[in-house]
């Protein structure tokens, strides 16, 4: 093993843990206000959850992607500081995050599936600074990589997609987000024969479970936020899976933006490793309500259990982390049950 790669497996393993943590008390905190209707209080309560866990975490981080432009949250801002503080003559390792405290803030307030609390770490210059605009996106497993065409007809990419994955187009499983702006490409899906399955929020989520061997579906196709997918190529490229992405670039203040956060060409089509270039990546992600890869919080007595994602890139691994959380026992808040 090299100088280089035992950094990168140390840079991860030491904050893998960490982060865990991090998603952990976000979900937390907005499951306790599942099914009562309130999608701000949702995400307030996670954004808090999440900034005062950062504060126990040992790095000299940075927020690249958060919740400060779209939504106007109150903490978790572009540009952030978070981060225990270091002790006079110790320095912590300089991390970018992306993060969103709750990705699902409706399918969270309704009690609906796929909630949940997720971030992406690298080190500095390791993640796109993408602004909160759109991004068309093309999402597949890793037999699919090198394949994926954005500005290729739809029924040329799923009978591609259908090569790689030996399969027939019609066996073929697309997520979809469910809007008006998506009724063209839903149409050309069914005329390709593939089937669809229709999502209200969460797009994040299933961009992770189609390159999970088993999940059930097969591709994400459509236009989501772009801040959701560099958290999702994040996550791709620990999964060896394959993604495309290009902004949707719409007005020329958007354009002025971008140019100011140091993307050159609007229109480039980026690659999972263009998304989220970082030598050093870990992801992570907690359920909020029970999902197809993740089960969401569940309550008890003396405190709670939840379901947890780690991911790393240098080890290419996926670990599911399974944690009961007592609040009335002494010492550490967590037990995992790997």
């Amino acid at each position: 093993m090299t100088g280089d790669v035992r950094e990168s497996v140390k840079f991860e393993s030491d904050l893998a843990l960490d982060l865990i943590g991090v998603v952990e008390e976000a979900a937390i905190a907005s499951a306790r206000t599942m099914g009562e209707g309130e999608r701000d209080k949702s995400d307030q309560v996670a954004v808090h959850a999440m900034r005062r866990a950062f504060e126990q975490v040992h790095i000299a981080g940075t927020i690249v992607i958060g919740e400060g432009e779209r939504d106007k949250a109150p903490m978790l801002y572009i540009g952030e500081p978070v981060g225990a503080p270091a002790p006079p003559g110790v320095e912590y390792p300089d991390v970018d995050i992306a993060v969103d405290p709750l990705e699902g803030t409706n399918l969270c307030a309704l009690g609906t599936p796929n909630a949940i609390s997720v971030l992406a770490a690298s080190e500095k210059g390791g993640l796109l600074h993408a602004p909160d605009c759109y991004m068309e996106k093309i999402i597949a497993g890793p037999a699919c990589r090198g394949s994926l065409d954005i500005d290729a007809p739809v029924e040329e990419n799923l009978k591609e997609m259908a090569r790689c994955l030996d399969r027939r187009v019609k066996d073929l499983v697309v997520v979809v987000l469910d809007r008006p702006r998506h009724a063209k490409l839903i149409a050309q899906i069914r005329a390709a024969g593939a089937r669809i399955r229709l999502i209200s929020d969460g797009d994040l989520s299933a961009g992770i479970a189609v390159a999970v061997r088993g999940s059930g579906v097969h591709a994400v196709m459509g236009s989501g936020g772009a801040p959701e997918g560099v958290i999702t190529a994040a996550a791709i490229r620990c999964l060896s899976g394959a993604m495309v992405g290009r902004l949707v670039v719409d007005s020329p203040q958007l354009e002025e933006r971008i140019v100011s956060m140091g993307i050159r060409d609007p229109h480039r089509i980026y690659s999972a490793r263009e998304l989220a270039p970082g030598r050093n990546i870990v992801f992570a992600a907690c359920g909020v309500t029970d999902g197809a890869l993740l089960r969401g919080v569940r309550f008890f007595g003396q405190g709670c259990r939840t379901h947890s994602l780690v991911m790393t890139l240098t080890t290419n691994k996926a670990r599911f982390v399974d944690t009961v959380h007592m609040e009335t026992s002494p010492g550490p808040r967590g037990v995992r049950l790997y």
